[in-house]
C-alpha cells in the first residue's frame, strides 16, 4: 500500500522549473529518502505533499486520499523547519504549547518525550539544550498526537557528528515502532544509513527511484567493480590474477592489490584462482558500491549550484 503517491508534480517559479512531472510512490511502513543536491526540489516536494505550496500542474494523495484532509493530517507528523520554541521555557511547556496550536497531543507530552530520550531533561530551558537535544525536541513535536507517518526535511542539518548519530538512532527507532518515514535530505551517507528506498532528484527532475539496494545493485556506467586483495608475494599475486578470467585491471595500492572486474565477478572465483596457484590470500574485499558512487553516475560530478 503506499501511503504517499505524487503523480506528475510540476511546479514553476517565474521561468524556474522547480519540479518537472515527479511521480513515485511511497511504500507503507519505509524511510523513504528523497536525495539531491541543494536546490534540486525536495523541499518544494514536501511543501506540496503538505499542501503548503500550490503545484502548477499535477496530482497528490495520502492514503488513497486527494489533498490533505483535517483527518489526514492528524495521521501526519511534519517538520519542514525547526519549530520556534521559546529558548527561556522548558522542554515541556514547549511541548505543550506546541499542542495547543495542533489542537492534539496534550496528554502525550510525557510519552513523547520518552521517546526521543529528552523526559530526564523535559524541565531543563530550551536554551541549555544542545544541537542534537534540541532536534530531538523538534522531533517530538511530530510525535504529539502518535501519528503513523513522520516527514522531515534535512533532519541533520546543522548538527555536529554526535547529534547526527542521534537523530540517525532516533529515526530507525521511529520506522522499527511502524511509522512511515519520509525524509528529504543531501547527504548521501545519512540516506544509505538510514533509507530502505530513495528517489533521487536533480533539478526538478526524478533521476531514479527504488529501495536502496536496488539502486546500488544497478550496473554503473563502465559495469565494473572493484576489489582488493593482498597476500605475501605481491608481485606472484599480480601476475596470477592479471590472466584471470574477467579482470580488466590490476592496480599497486599501499597495502596491496585494486582489480577493476567485470560485474559479476565473484570473490570465490578469485581465491580458488589464486589458491590453484599456491597463493593463499591475506585481503579479499568485494568493495560494496556506495551510493555516493551511484549518486554520481547518475547526476554527473559537477555541482547544481
Amino acid at each position: 500500500m503506499s501511503v504517499l503517491s505524487v503523480q506528475q508534480l510540476t511546479k514553476h517559479y517565474g521561468a524556474i522549473r522547480a519540479l518537472d512531472n515527479v511521480s513515485f510512490d511511497v511504500p507503507q511502513g519505509s524511510v523513504f529518502g528523497i536525495l539531491g543536491p541543494n536546490g534540486s526540489g525536495k523541499t518544494t516536494l514536501l511543501g506540496i505533499s503538505m499542501d503548503i505550496i500550490k503545484p502548477t500542474s499535477g496530482q497528490f494523495y495520502w492514503m488513497g486520499q486527494p489533498g490533505t484532509s483535517e483527518q489526514q493530517r492528524r495521521q501526519i507528523g511534519t517538520l519542514l523547519e525547526t519549530p520556534n520554541f521559546y529558548p527561556y521555557l522548558s522542554g515541556y511547556r514547549n511541548l505543550e504549547i506546541v499542542a495547543a496550536i495542533k489542537g492534539r497531543g496534550q496528554n502525550d507530552i510525557d510519552r513523547v518525550l520518552q521517546v526521543v530520550n529528552l523526559h530526564q531533561r523535559k524541565d531543563s530551558k530550551f536554551a541549555t539544550f544542545s544541537l542534537g537535544m534540541k532536534q530531538r525536541l523538534a522531533i517530538a513535536s511530530t510525535l504529539l498526537g502518535d501519528p503513523d507517518i513522520l516527514v522531515f526535511d534535512e533532519p541533520t542539518n546543522g548538527l555536529d557528528p554526535a547529534g547526527i548519530a542521534e537523530i540517525r538512532t532516533l529515526i530507525k527507532e521511529l520506522n522499527q515502532q511502524g511509522k512511515t518515514i519520509i525524509m528529504a535530505s543531501h547527504i548521501l551517507d545519512e540516506v544509505e544509513r538510514v533509507c530502505t528506498h530513495v528517489a533521487i532528484i536533480q533539478k526538478g527532475i526524478l533521476k531514479t527511484i527504488g529501495t536502496v539496494q536496488d539502486v546500488l545493485n544497478t550496473s554503473s556506467v563502465d559495469n565494473t567493480v572493484s576489489v582488493d586483495v593482498s597476500a605475501e608475494d605481491i608481485n606472484h599475486l599480480k601476475n596470477v590474477l592479471s590472466s584471470l578470467n574477467g579482470v580488466k585491471q590490476v592496480i599497486d595500492t599501499a597495502t596491496g592489490l585494486t582489480l577493476i572486474c567485470e560485474e559479476g565477478i565473484k570473490a570465490a572465483a578469485i581465491n580458488q584462482h589464486c589458491f590453484n596457484n599456491g597463493i593463499v590470500l591475506e585481503q579479499l574485499n568485494l568493495k560494496k558500491k556506495s551510493l555516493e558512487t551511484r549518486f554520481l553516475e547518475i547526476t554527473g560530478t559537477k555541482s547544481d549550484r
